[in-house]
């Protein structure tokens, strides 16, 4: 594999850098508030699912 310097490398990161597109500013906060949104649903249900796991095995455990 051929080595490049450092000038090189930089010169070609850039060209690369300029032919992204970035995401303008309302796809940005669209995104976040989806992500906030689903992290917000995620808690609830392992929030429930723990409370459910919870509550059988302490009934579980209470029986005799």
């Amino acid at each position: 594999m051929a080595r490049t310097n450092p000038v090189q490398f930089l010169q070609q990161v850039r060209s690369e850098v300029s032919k992204v597109t970035w995401p303008g500013r309302s796809e940005i906060v669209i995104s976040t508030i989806m992500v906030l949104v689903l992290v917000i649903l995620a808690s609830l249900f392992f929030l429930a699912a723990d409370q459910v796991i919870s509550w059988f095995v302490s009934l579980m455990l209470s029986i005799r």
